[in-house]
């Protein structure tokens, strides 16, 4: 997926980086397989993904190419620190901590999704939806945070909380929605929309934003104060405006978590 190249916005890139014609794009979920995040085609080697996309979308308007690299996410961050990254775009949150360090462009909602079995007849919109019911997450996740919290309101309404499910592997959480033996899976949306429409087993019966209480964001990730946020953001913009980047997101799925422009470090998940 390409956009055209916008001159005015290449010439704010930094001159090194324009003069190079490439951006080395960090990203770590396409090594690991997180569809529609990233993962590798058939061929087992090429990354594809929203995530890819946006990288080799957001470079066309600079009339840069964009060079993708594959790693862990523990070490994503550590070559965004060393510079071997000129950018991460790998689903990353904007937090007040992680703005310490890095700059951010945002091209993406941050949401989790509850995810039931097909037919369900469940609404998720707030903590009462929940009283009582089955609810699988994983372990020191975002979504258990919110879970934990939403009980604790339920309790304090005099409502019954939910009980928490911890499984391992997604598999094992499809098999007890199937089976009934939950009624619910609250995990990151992306994945559940993709799962939705590649299975027709379960349904999304709502969302809730992965920075709980404050609206989530995902946004490209550049080391602070490097010159690049600004040419990111105008990129991602304009990519907007000639509707490259709307298909992109249609490609996978993920037309609700479209931004209607792309922010410079915005406010985003409170520190503890």
């Amino acid at each position: 997926m390409a956009s055209s190249k916008v001159d005015a916005i290449a010439a704010e890139l930094p001159a090194g980086v324009r003069e190079s014609g490439k951006l080395a794009v960090g990203n770590g979920s396409a090594g690991g397989g997180q569809p529609p995040l990233g993962f590798t085609a058939d061929d087992n080697k090429t990354p594809i993904g929203v995530e890819i996309d946006i990288a080799y979308l957001v470079a066309s308007v600079l009339g840069l190419k964009a060079e993708i690299q594959t790693t862990s996410w523990e070490n994503l961050f550590l070559g965004l620190d060393s510079g071997k990254y000129q950018v991460g775009i790998s689903n990353i949150g904007v937090s007040e901590l992680r703005k310490e360090k890095y700059d951010f462009a945002t091209y993406r909602l941050g949401l989790h999704a509850f995810e039931a079995k097909q037919g369900s007849g469940l609404k998720i919109t707030g903590p009462a939806d929940l009283a009582g019911k089955s609810v699988a997450v994983g372990s020191g996740t975002l979504q258990e945070a919110i879970l934990v919290d939403w009980n604790k309101q339920n309790v304090a309404a005099g409502r019954k909380p939910a009980s928490i499910k911890y499984y391992q592997q997604s598999a094992d959480i499809y098999l007890a929605l199937q089976s009934g033996r939950i009624d619910l899976y609250l995990g990151p949306n992306p994945n559940a929309s993709y799962h939705v429409a590649t299975r027709h087993q379960t349904e999304i019966v709502g969302t809730v934003s992965s920075s709980y209480p404050v609206q989530g964001l995902v946004g490209i990730t550049t080391k602070k104060d490097n010159g690049l946020v600004k040419p990111l953001a105008d990129a991602l913009n304009a990519a907007i405006a000639d509707g490259s980047y709307a298909k992109v997101l249609a490609k996978w799925g993920l037309p609700a978590e479209a931004v209607p422009k792309s922010l410079i470090n915005p406010p985003g998940l409170p520190k503890k």
